[in-house]
């Protein structure tokens, strides 16, 4: 679907699993990926506190667009 040819979007995946943005399990022959939320909401706050540079007033309003849709995901869990 992705015309990605499967070796290439292996060592992709693999790479964002080895960054702990992905968990993997084996299924058969096959290895399902699904993002890691602890590792993505690592990044996140590493990238805001990155942007802001210590002005938390800076990314407000992006934190504040983000917090609803964050939640509503976490409580549907």
């Amino acid at each position: 679907m992705l015309d990605v040819p499967q070796n290439t979007m292996s060592a992709h995946l693999a790479t964002l699993s080895r960054a702990g943005l992905l968990k993997s399990e084996r299924q058969s022959r096959s290895i399902i990926y699904r993002a890691d939320l602890d590792g993505l909401r690592e990044l996140m706050l590493f990238l805001l506190k990155d942007c802001c540079g210590g002005t938390s007033e800076l990314c407000e309003p992006l934190i504040a667009e983000l917090t609803p849709c964050c939640v509503s995901e976490v409580r549907s869990c």
